[in-house]
């Protein structure tokens, strides 16, 4: 599968905290969920992908070349759209698409204000009066508005009320009903997620945890819940965790269908990517 992006190897290290040896796909014309805690790494990941930070080790291609020999051409075929507006507060609308002309060679006027209609953002209102959703709604117009090939796209959901939500959700399907279209989208609202990710790539403490499509991690997921002594023969083999309570063990498993076709005395439930999440951060290893 041809990747849009590809991090091999990538150290970078700060005090306190390192990218450590960080490799992972991102599969060209699918929407990827980029997952992890504040400080796990994934605005660093997004850097680099940027060339925004120098790397001490590894290396980052974007639609398979080099990201610090092609960088100017890469960047005219990316999109981004950080949790923060990015444009001047004494600018308008027309303002930021006259300066986005200059910067971008494919930039598209009439695709802009078709944008700008559709999320019926004021052209003569300052950036400064917008809302934190108007303003996420510029950003994703100009993102939108130079036919990128590539979303990335930072906490882009982050505050913003269900229904905006779901309107900027719908935008970036629409994106990718373009098999050369692909979006790396960071959140913390892993609900979204579920509703539009082909895959998702976890990130704990500098280091990937998994990068799997969504739907092995609903389908093939699971929690076994049992008694510590029901927990001492249980096989280990397809454990991924477990949690100990006054209760019994909670027990994530990845092979749900497989385990629920043999004969048990124990639950096993479907479980969400947030609880796996949470399990891989909060629970123990097998």
């Amino acid at each position: 599968m041809e990747s849009a992006i590809e991090l091999i190897d990538v150290v970078k290290k700060y005090k306190g905290f390192s990218l450590d040896h960080v490799s992972f796909q991102v599969p060209k014309g699918n929407i990827v969920g980029f997952v992890g805690e504040n400080g796990a790494g994934k605005t660093t990941c997004i850097k680099a992908i940027m060339n925004l930070i120098r790397l001490d080790n590894g290396q980052v291609r974007v639609f398979g070349f080099d990201h610090n020999k092609n960088e100017k051409e890469i960047k005219e075929q990316i999109g981004i759209v950080y949790d923060e507006s990015c444009f001047h507060e004494t600018l308008q609308v027309d303002d930021i698409g006259v300066i986005m002309s200059k910067i971008y060679k494919n930039w598209d006027k009439e695709l802009f204000h078709t944008y700008i209609e559709k999320f019926e953002l004021p052209h003569k209102k300052l950036i400064h009066d917008f809302s934190r959703g108007m303003k996420m709604k510029l950003s994703i117009a100009v993102a939108l508005s130079h036919h990128a090939k590539l979303l990335i796209l930072d906490e882009a959901t982050s505050g913003l009320d269900p229904i905006v939500r779901d309107e900027i959700l719908d935008i970036f399907m629409e994106f990718i009903q373009d098999e050369e279209h692909t979006i790396l989208v960071s959140s913390h609202i892993i609900s979204d997620l579920e509703k539009i990710a082909d895959y998702i790539i976890f990130i704990h403490q500098g280091k990937i945890i998994f990068n799997k499509s969504k739907d092995d991690l609903i389908y093939q997921f699971g929690v076994a819940r049992m008694s510590e002594a029901e927990y001492e023969d249980f096989p280990k083999e397809n454990q991924q965790g477990f949690r100990k309570s006054r209760f019994g063990v909670e027990v994530l498993i990845d092979n749900r269908p497989e385990l629920e076709n043999r004969k048990h005395d124990y639950v096993i439930d479907s479980t969400t990517i947030e609880e796996i999440i949470l399990f891989m951060v909060k629970g123990e290893l097998k």
